[in-house]
């Protein structure tokens, strides 16, 4: 299949205002005839508008080049909840210097369990820094848990996920009793109703499944540069003017 120009891409973008990633699609379907390309996005538009539950609940929001936020460049966010009435989402490569550990001590928990050098929080986003959430894989009997999607929704590796906001999870990580995988955040990005579609169509977000590897086990520095690679299009080439989060 012959590559298509970026150039033609950001053409279809602006002609009809779908996403990067469906645009760069329905070119290839259509072999590179925008006109096609054009009718198939506008009937995927029309399919989207009588399922109007869909969100992007459990999927990674990668922030595309131009985005000029300066708390949100380069970041990849989990989006724990999105619906009609706004969104709120987790970013998950931006380490703090707070370790685990002393934070543990902080709260008065003992954590032999732990091993101090490995588990650094995350800034989670910049309201509410103060709260802290655990995202992790295993499900268990803590008092405040919600549970974001199942094995069977969430391809490219992603199993089940769930959000903590309890501390007792915490002890339990602490203890060695905790689930396997898990990251710490303190803080969420939130946005109002509507805000994230807005902010989506001008370019500033592209989004994309979960990868389960990517939030647990690449490095932090690497996680933008993996996330982008899932979207399937090289997204330096495709920069533009893009909104604050």
């Amino acid at each position: 299949m012959s590559t298509i120009p970026a150039t033609l891409i950001r053409e279809l973008q602006k002609r009809t205002g779908a996403g990067l990633v469906e645009c760069k699609r329905a070119l290839e379907e259509s072999g590179g005839d925008i006109e096609q390309a054009v009718e198939t996005l506008r009937m995927a538009a029309g399919a989207k508008a009588a399922n109007a539950g869909s969100y992007f609940n459990n999927q990674f929001l990668v922030a595309m080049p131009g985005l000029l936020d300066s708390h949100f460049t380069h970041s990849v966010t989990l989006l724990c909840e999105h619906s009609e009435q706004g969104a709120l989402g987790l970013v998950i490569n931006r380490p703090t210097e707070l370790r685990l550990a002393d934070m543990l001590d902080h709260m008065k928990l003992d954590h032999p369990a732990l091993d101090a050098s490995r588990h650094i929080v995350h800034w989670g986003g910049p309201v509410q820094t103060e709260r802290g959430f655990v995202i992790h894989n295993e499900p268990g009997k803590w008092e405040s848990t919600l549970k974001l999607s199942d094995s069977s929704q969430a391809p490219h590796g992603a199993n089940t996920l769930y959000i903590t906001t309890s501390k007792d999870i915490l002890s339990a990580i602490g203890q060695g009793q905790g689930p396997k995988q898990f990251l710490v955040a303190l803080g969420y990005a939130g946005w109002a109703a509507g805000q994230l579609e807005t902010e989506v169509l001008g370019n500033s977000w592209l989004n994309t499944p979960v990868d389960r590897a990517i939030l647990f086990e690449l490095p932090t520095a690497s996680r933008w540069q993996a996330a982008t690679r899932l979207l399937g299009v090289d997204v330096t080439q495709l920069a533009g003017p893009a909104g604050h989060a």
